[in-house]
Protein backbone atom coordinates (compact mmCIF):
# COMPACT_ATOMS: atom_id res chain seq x y z
CA UNK A 1 0.00 0.00 0.00
CA UNK A 2 2.89 2.05 0.90
CA UNK A 3 4.29 1.70 -1.79
CA UNK A 4 1.23 2.57 -4.06
CA UNK A 5 0.89 5.88 -2.58
CA UNK A 6 4.67 6.61 -3.19
CA UNK A 7 4.36 5.39 -6.46
CA UNK A 8 1.10 7.86 -7.06
CA UNK A 9 2.97 10.80 -4.81
CA UNK A 10 6.50 10.58 -5.06
CA UNK A 11 7.22 13.99 -2.75
CA UNK A 12 5.04 12.30 -0.18
CA UNK A 13 8.23 11.11 1.61
CA UNK A 14 10.14 14.43 1.34
CA UNK A 15 6.65 16.35 1.78
CA UNK A 16 6.06 14.02 5.26
CA UNK A 17 9.82 14.58 6.28
CA UNK A 18 9.70 18.25 5.58
CA UNK A 19 6.67 18.15 8.16
CA UNK A 20 8.61 15.52 11.04
CA UNK A 21 11.48 18.16 10.91
CA UNK A 22 9.35 21.19 11.53
CA UNK A 23 7.64 19.07 14.15
CA UNK A 24 10.92 18.53 15.74
CA UNK A 25 12.22 21.80 15.08
CA UNK A 26 8.82 23.70 17.34
CA UNK A 27 9.07 21.25 19.87
CA UNK A 28 12.98 21.56 20.54
CA UNK A 29 11.79 25.33 20.38
CA UNK A 30 9.60 25.20 23.75
CA UNK A 31 11.92 23.02 25.37
CA UNK A 32 14.76 25.33 24.86
CA UNK A 33 12.21 28.03 26.11
CA UNK A 34 11.23 26.62 28.60
CA UNK A 35 14.60 25.79 30.35
CA UNK A 36 17.05 28.72 29.05
CA UNK A 37 14.45 31.41 29.36
CA UNK A 38 12.67 30.01 32.24
CA UNK A 39 16.27 28.92 34.17
CA UNK A 40 17.16 31.91 33.46
CA UNK A 41 14.81 34.12 35.22
CA UNK A 42 14.70 31.55 37.97
CA UNK A 43 18.61 32.25 38.34
CA UNK A 44 17.94 36.28 38.30
CA UNK A 45 15.58 36.17 40.61
CA UNK A 46 17.33 34.46 42.83
CA UNK A 47 20.70 36.22 43.12
CA UNK A 48 21.80 39.61 44.08
CA UNK A 49 23.70 40.43 41.10
CA UNK A 50 21.74 42.84 38.57
CA UNK A 51 23.54 41.73 35.30
CA UNK A 52 21.17 38.97 34.77
CA UNK A 53 17.97 40.80 35.53
CA UNK A 54 19.50 43.03 33.08
CA UNK A 55 20.03 40.28 30.69
CA UNK A 56 16.50 38.84 31.40
CA UNK A 57 15.01 42.06 30.99
CA UNK A 58 16.27 42.53 27.23
CA UNK A 59 15.27 39.22 26.54
CA UNK A 60 18.98 38.09 25.63
CA UNK A 61 18.12 34.35 26.58
CA UNK A 62 14.44 34.21 24.62
CA UNK A 63 16.21 35.48 21.39
CA UNK A 64 18.96 33.15 21.59
CA UNK A 65 16.94 30.29 22.15
CA UNK A 66 15.30 30.78 18.90
CA UNK A 67 18.61 29.71 17.56
CA UNK A 68 18.39 26.80 18.44
CA UNK A 69 15.32 25.35 16.31
CA UNK A 70 16.71 26.67 13.24
CA UNK A 71 20.02 24.48 13.73
CA UNK A 72 18.01 21.98 14.04
CA UNK A 73 16.42 22.48 10.66
CA UNK A 74 20.17 23.04 9.16
CA UNK A 75 21.54 19.66 10.26
CA UNK A 76 18.17 18.11 10.03
CA UNK A 77 17.24 18.63 6.37
CA UNK A 78 19.78 16.43 5.29
CA UNK A 79 18.10 13.30 6.90
CA UNK A 80 14.75 14.19 4.36
CA UNK A 81 14.70 11.47 2.38
CA UNK A 82 13.74 12.14 -1.05
CA UNK A 83 14.01 15.64 -0.81
CA UNK A 84 14.88 17.87 -4.29
CA UNK A 85 18.21 19.32 -4.14
CA UNK A 86 16.98 22.74 -5.04
CA UNK A 87 14.73 22.90 -2.50
CA UNK A 88 17.40 20.84 0.23
CA UNK A 89 19.33 24.35 -0.30
CA UNK A 90 16.42 26.62 -0.42
CA UNK A 91 15.79 25.27 3.34
CA UNK A 92 19.06 25.46 4.49
CA UNK A 93 19.54 29.17 3.13
CA UNK A 94 16.08 29.90 4.70
CA UNK A 95 16.91 28.25 7.90
CA UNK A 96 20.56 29.63 8.36
CA UNK A 97 19.30 33.24 7.58
CA UNK A 98 16.87 33.38 10.45
CA UNK A 99 19.69 31.92 12.39
CA UNK A 100 21.33 34.57 11.75
CA UNK A 101 19.03 37.27 12.41
CA UNK A 102 17.86 35.55 15.84
CA UNK A 103 21.91 35.68 16.67
CA UNK A 104 22.44 39.50 15.45
CA UNK A 105 19.30 40.24 17.38
CA UNK A 106 20.58 38.49 20.13
CA UNK A 107 23.99 40.56 19.84
CA UNK A 108 21.81 43.51 19.86
CA UNK A 109 19.95 42.69 23.12
CA UNK A 110 23.52 41.70 24.71
CA UNK A 111 24.67 45.25 23.96
CA UNK A 112 21.69 47.15 25.23
CA UNK A 113 21.70 44.91 28.36
CA UNK A 114 25.48 45.91 28.77
CA UNK A 115 24.64 49.23 28.40
CA UNK A 116 21.64 49.01 31.59
CA UNK A 117 24.89 47.06 33.56
CA UNK A 118 27.14 49.95 32.38
CA UNK A 119 24.34 52.53 33.58
CA UNK A 120 24.15 50.94 37.49
CA UNK A 121 27.75 51.98 37.77
CA UNK A 122 28.08 55.68 39.17
CA UNK A 123 31.09 56.19 36.36
CA UNK A 124 28.11 56.06 33.83
CA UNK A 125 27.45 59.45 35.08
CA UNK A 126 30.41 61.15 33.73
CA UNK A 127 30.76 59.32 31.06
CA UNK A 128 27.53 57.64 29.06
CA UNK A 129 28.24 55.37 26.57
CA UNK A 130 24.51 55.16 25.39
CA UNK A 131 25.44 56.79 21.90
CA UNK A 132 28.36 54.50 21.12
CA UNK A 133 26.22 51.64 22.39
CA UNK A 134 23.33 52.22 20.10
CA UNK A 135 26.17 52.68 17.48
CA UNK A 136 27.90 49.26 17.92
CA UNK A 137 24.01 48.19 17.01
CA UNK A 138 23.95 49.55 13.88
CA UNK A 139 27.20 48.07 12.77
CA UNK A 140 25.80 44.65 14.30
CA UNK A 141 22.36 45.19 12.18
CA UNK A 142 24.40 46.51 9.07
CA UNK A 143 26.82 42.95 9.34
CA UNK A 144 23.85 40.88 10.19
CA UNK A 145 21.99 42.33 6.94
CA UNK A 146 24.61 41.46 4.64
CA UNK A 147 25.31 37.58 6.17
CA UNK A 148 21.52 37.24 6.03
CA UNK A 149 21.01 38.47 2.60
CA UNK A 150 24.03 36.40 1.63
CA UNK A 151 23.04 32.99 3.71
CA UNK A 152 19.24 33.39 1.50
CA UNK A 153 21.15 34.08 -2.04
CA UNK A 154 23.72 31.43 -0.97
CA UNK A 155 26.71 34.13 -1.81
CA UNK A 156 29.71 35.01 -0.38
CA UNK A 157 29.57 38.26 1.91
CA UNK A 158 32.57 39.86 0.07
CA UNK A 159 30.75 40.01 -3.08
CA UNK A 160 27.71 41.92 -1.45
CA UNK A 161 30.56 43.97 0.28
CA UNK A 162 32.31 44.57 -2.70
CA UNK A 163 28.80 46.15 -4.07
CA UNK A 164 28.51 48.89 -1.06
CA UNK A 165 31.44 50.78 -2.20
CA UNK A 166 29.42 52.00 -4.90
CA UNK A 167 26.59 52.97 -2.46
CA UNK A 168 28.89 54.97 -0.12
CA UNK A 169 27.52 58.48 -0.90
CA UNK A 170 24.24 57.25 -0.54
CA UNK A 171 24.90 55.47 2.81
CA UNK A 172 26.25 59.11 3.90
CA UNK A 173 23.48 60.31 3.06
CA UNK A 174 21.01 57.92 4.64
CA UNK A 175 23.07 57.86 7.50
CA UNK A 176 24.22 61.82 7.99
CA UNK A 177 22.38 62.07 11.60
CA UNK A 178 23.87 58.91 12.87
CA UNK A 179 27.41 59.93 11.75
CA UNK A 180 27.06 63.71 13.35
CA UNK A 181 25.46 61.91 16.63
CA UNK A 182 28.24 59.94 16.53
CA UNK A 183 30.81 62.13 16.87
CA UNK A 184 29.08 64.43 18.48
CA UNK A 185 28.85 61.89 21.46
CA UNK A 186 32.20 60.77 21.24
CA UNK A 187 33.09 64.59 21.94
CA UNK A 188 30.40 65.09 24.53
CA UNK A 189 31.63 61.87 26.55
CA UNK A 190 36.01 62.82 25.83
CA UNK A 191 35.36 66.47 26.77
CA UNK A 192 32.69 65.82 29.92
CA UNK A 193 30.17 68.28 28.75
CA UNK A 194 26.77 66.92 29.65
CA UNK A 195 25.58 63.80 31.95
CA UNK A 196 23.09 62.59 32.88
CA UNK A 197 21.42 64.41 35.70
CA UNK A 198 23.28 67.81 35.07
CA UNK A 199 21.52 70.69 34.88
CA UNK A 200 21.51 72.72 31.29
CA UNK A 201 19.93 75.92 29.75
CA UNK A 202 19.85 76.01 26.12
CA UNK A 203 17.43 78.85 25.23
CA UNK A 204 17.37 77.96 21.66
CA UNK A 205 15.36 74.96 22.55
CA UNK A 206 13.32 76.02 25.22
CA UNK A 207 15.28 73.68 27.20
CA UNK A 208 15.97 74.77 30.98
CA UNK A 209 16.14 71.64 33.41
CA UNK A 210 17.91 68.54 34.45
CA UNK A 211 19.71 65.93 31.33
CA UNK A 212 17.77 62.58 31.74
CA UNK A 213 18.85 60.52 28.56
CA UNK A 214 22.15 61.42 26.45
CA UNK A 215 21.75 58.77 23.76
CA UNK A 216 23.50 59.03 20.06
CA UNK A 217 20.66 60.87 17.97
CA UNK A 218 18.98 63.28 20.92
CA UNK A 219 19.69 64.45 24.44
CA UNK A 220 16.47 64.82 26.23
CA UNK A 221 15.81 67.28 29.32
CA UNK A 222 13.06 67.03 31.67
CA UNK A 223 11.88 71.32 32.11
CA UNK A 224 11.45 72.35 35.63
CA UNK A 225 7.59 72.65 34.37
CA UNK A 226 8.01 68.88 33.96
CA UNK A 227 7.99 68.86 30.45
CA UNK A 228 10.49 67.20 28.23
CA UNK A 229 12.99 69.12 25.65
CA UNK A 230 14.72 66.61 22.56
CA UNK A 231 18.08 68.46 21.68
CA UNK A 232 20.04 66.88 19.10
CA UNK A 233 22.88 65.78 20.38
CA UNK A 234 25.15 67.69 17.10
CA UNK A 235 23.72 70.87 18.15
CA UNK A 236 25.20 70.81 22.06
CA UNK A 237 28.61 70.91 19.88
CA UNK A 238 27.99 73.48 17.25
CA UNK A 239 25.48 75.68 19.66
CA UNK A 240 26.61 77.13 22.66
CA UNK A 241 24.69 76.06 26.30
CA UNK A 242 25.10 77.00 29.73
CA UNK A 243 25.99 73.77 32.45
CA UNK A 244 25.22 74.40 35.79
CA UNK A 245 27.60 71.77 37.34
CA UNK A 246 30.47 74.12 38.69
CA UNK A 247 27.77 75.41 40.94
CA UNK A 248 26.59 71.77 42.01
CA UNK A 249 30.25 70.99 42.47
CA UNK A 250 31.43 74.13 44.01
CA UNK A 251 28.83 73.85 46.98
CA UNK A 252 28.07 77.19 46.53
CA UNK A 253 25.21 78.90 44.67
CA UNK A 254 25.48 82.64 43.73
CA UNK A 255 23.60 85.57 45.02
CA UNK A 256 23.35 88.75 42.97
CA UNK A 257 20.57 90.52 43.73
CA UNK A 258 20.23 94.59 43.97
CA UNK A 259 17.82 96.95 46.28
CA UNK A 260 17.18 100.22 44.75
CA UNK A 261 18.10 103.41 47.20
CA UNK A 262 15.44 106.54 46.32
CA UNK A 263 18.14 108.93 45.64
CA UNK A 264 16.62 112.24 47.49
CA UNK A 265 16.92 109.85 50.64
CA UNK A 266 20.61 109.93 50.84
CA UNK A 267 22.36 112.20 53.38
CA UNK A 268 24.90 112.68 55.60
CA UNK A 269 24.49 111.03 58.98
CA UNK A 270 23.79 113.40 62.17
CA UNK A 271 26.11 112.99 65.24
CA UNK A 272 22.57 112.44 66.93
CA UNK A 273 22.73 109.59 64.44
CA UNK A 274 26.19 108.43 64.69
CA UNK A 275 25.43 107.86 68.16
CA UNK A 276 22.84 105.90 67.82
CA UNK A 277 24.20 103.25 64.97
CA UNK A 278 26.86 103.10 67.78
CA UNK A 279 24.62 100.55 69.61
CA UNK A 280 24.16 98.30 66.35
CA UNK A 281 26.22 95.42 67.33
CA UNK A 282 26.77 95.04 63.53
CA UNK A 283 28.23 98.56 62.85
CA UNK A 284 30.26 99.39 66.49
CA UNK A 285 33.64 99.01 64.56
CA UNK A 286 32.45 99.94 61.34
CA UNK A 287 31.82 103.47 62.98
CA UNK A 288 34.87 103.16 65.24
CA UNK A 289 36.78 102.36 62.58
CA UNK A 290 35.71 105.29 59.96
CA UNK A 291 35.68 107.89 62.48
CA UNK A 292 38.93 107.47 62.83
CA UNK A 293 39.48 107.83 59.39
CA UNK A 294 37.91 110.90 58.87
CA UNK A 295 38.73 112.51 61.88
CA UNK A 296 42.68 111.58 60.70
CA UNK A 297 42.06 112.89 57.00
CA UNK A 298 39.94 116.37 58.36
CA UNK A 299 43.30 116.88 60.39
CA UNK A 300 45.18 116.92 58.00
CA UNK A 301 43.21 119.91 55.28
CA UNK A 302 45.71 122.38 54.43
CA UNK A 303 43.64 125.09 56.11
CA UNK A 304 41.31 125.27 59.41
CA UNK A 305 37.92 124.18 58.08
CA UNK A 306 34.83 124.65 60.41
CA UNK A 307 32.08 123.92 57.88
CA UNK A 308 30.82 121.16 58.10
CA UNK A 309 30.40 121.14 54.22
CA UNK A 310 34.32 121.08 53.72
CA UNK A 311 34.63 117.80 55.37
CA UNK A 312 34.62 114.47 55.16
CA UNK A 313 31.50 112.50 56.69
CA UNK A 314 29.78 109.63 57.63
CA UNK A 315 26.14 108.95 55.12
CA UNK A 316 23.12 107.32 55.81
CA UNK A 317 23.55 105.70 52.24
CA UNK A 318 27.56 104.28 52.86
CA UNK A 319 26.02 102.94 56.99
CA UNK A 320 23.38 100.87 55.00
CA UNK A 321 25.88 99.27 52.88
CA UNK A 322 28.48 98.73 55.71
CA UNK A 323 25.83 97.31 57.44
CA UNK A 324 24.63 94.21 54.59
CA UNK A 325 28.37 93.53 54.77
CA UNK A 326 28.99 93.01 58.29
CA UNK A 327 25.61 91.15 58.08
CA UNK A 328 26.35 88.97 55.23
CA UNK A 329 29.81 87.89 57.51
CA UNK A 330 27.98 86.85 60.25
CA UNK A 331 25.23 85.22 58.31
CA UNK A 332 25.54 81.07 59.10
CA UNK A 333 24.01 80.23 55.71
CA UNK A 334 26.30 82.47 53.48
CA UNK A 335 30.38 81.12 52.70
CA UNK A 336 33.05 83.32 54.21
CA UNK A 337 35.47 81.98 52.38
CA UNK A 338 37.08 80.88 48.81
CA UNK A 339 34.26 82.62 47.19
CA UNK A 340 33.20 86.19 46.53
CA UNK A 341 31.37 88.19 49.03
CA UNK A 342 30.86 91.64 48.48
CA UNK A 343 28.48 95.05 48.85
CA UNK A 344 29.06 97.28 46.38
CA UNK A 345 26.80 100.28 45.06
CA UNK A 346 26.53 100.41 41.29
CA UNK A 347 25.78 103.57 38.78
CA UNK A 348 22.92 105.68 40.05
CA UNK A 349 20.29 105.01 37.24
CA UNK A 350 15.93 106.11 36.75
CA UNK A 351 15.50 103.79 39.62
CA UNK A 352 17.89 104.96 42.04
CA UNK A 353 20.93 104.05 43.23
CA UNK A 354 21.62 100.15 43.19
CA UNK A 355 22.90 98.78 46.00
CA UNK A 356 23.59 95.32 44.63
CA UNK A 357 24.21 92.10 46.78
CA UNK A 358 27.01 89.19 45.88
CA UNK A 359 27.70 85.82 47.67
CA UNK A 360 27.18 82.43 47.69
CA UNK A 361 25.03 80.65 50.02
CA UNK A 362 26.36 77.30 51.46
CA UNK A 363 23.40 75.52 49.69
CA UNK A 364 22.87 74.20 46.01
CA UNK A 365 19.67 72.97 46.56
CA UNK A 366 17.28 75.08 44.96
CA UNK A 367 14.30 75.51 47.39
CA UNK A 368 17.11 76.18 50.19
CA UNK A 369 18.67 79.00 48.05
CA UNK A 370 15.53 80.80 47.98
CA UNK A 371 14.35 80.57 51.56
CA UNK A 372 17.88 82.09 52.66
CA UNK A 373 17.72 84.36 49.86
CA UNK A 374 13.97 85.55 50.35
CA UNK A 375 15.24 85.55 54.42
CA UNK A 376 18.54 88.16 53.56
CA UNK A 377 16.35 90.10 51.28
CA UNK A 378 12.99 90.37 54.22
CA UNK A 379 15.52 91.77 56.71
CA UNK A 380 16.98 94.25 54.61
CA UNK A 381 14.08 95.57 53.26
CA UNK A 382 12.71 96.13 56.97
CA UNK A 383 16.04 97.06 57.96
CA UNK A 384 16.42 100.11 55.67
CA UNK A 385 14.09 102.75 57.10
CA UNK A 386 16.55 102.45 60.02
CA UNK A 387 19.16 104.62 58.15
CA UNK A 388 16.19 107.18 57.00
CA UNK A 389 16.27 105.44 53.56
CA UNK A 390 13.50 104.84 50.93
CA UNK A 391 13.64 101.93 48.67
CA UNK A 392 12.46 102.78 45.29
CA UNK A 393 9.48 101.09 43.39
CA UNK A 394 7.36 102.65 40.24
CA UNK A 395 4.82 105.00 41.85
CA UNK A 396 1.26 102.95 42.27
CA UNK A 397 -2.30 103.72 42.26
CA UNK A 398 -1.99 103.86 46.01
CA UNK A 399 0.83 106.32 45.67
CA UNK A 400 -1.32 108.94 43.69
CA UNK A 401 -4.57 108.44 46.17
CA UNK A 402 -3.71 111.46 48.43
CA UNK A 403 -3.89 113.60 45.64
CA UNK A 404 -7.66 112.64 45.14
CA UNK A 405 -8.41 113.32 48.77
CA UNK A 406 -6.36 116.32 49.56
CA UNK A 407 -3.83 115.19 51.68
CA UNK A 408 -0.48 116.23 49.74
Amino acid sequence: MIEQLVGIHPVLPALAGVLVLLVVAVVVHFVTKHVLVSGARMVARNTRFTWDDALVEHKVFARLAQVVPALVVTIGVQFVPDLDASLDQLIRNIATGYMVLMITLTLSAAVSAANRIYETYPVSRERPLKGLSQVLQIVVFIIGGVMIVSAIMDRSPLLLLSGLGAMTAILLLVFKDTILGLVASVQLTANDMVRVGDWIEMPLFGADGDVIDVALHTVKVQNWDKTITTIPTSRLISDSFKNWRGMSASGGRRIKRSVYVDKGSVRFLTEQEIERFKRFALLKDYIAGKEAELSEYNAQLPHVVDADVNQRRLTNIGTFRAYILSYLQNHSAIHQTGMTLMVRQLAPGPEGVPIEIYCFTKTTDWIEYEDVQADLFDHLLAIAPEFDLRLYQRPAGADFSGLCTGKF
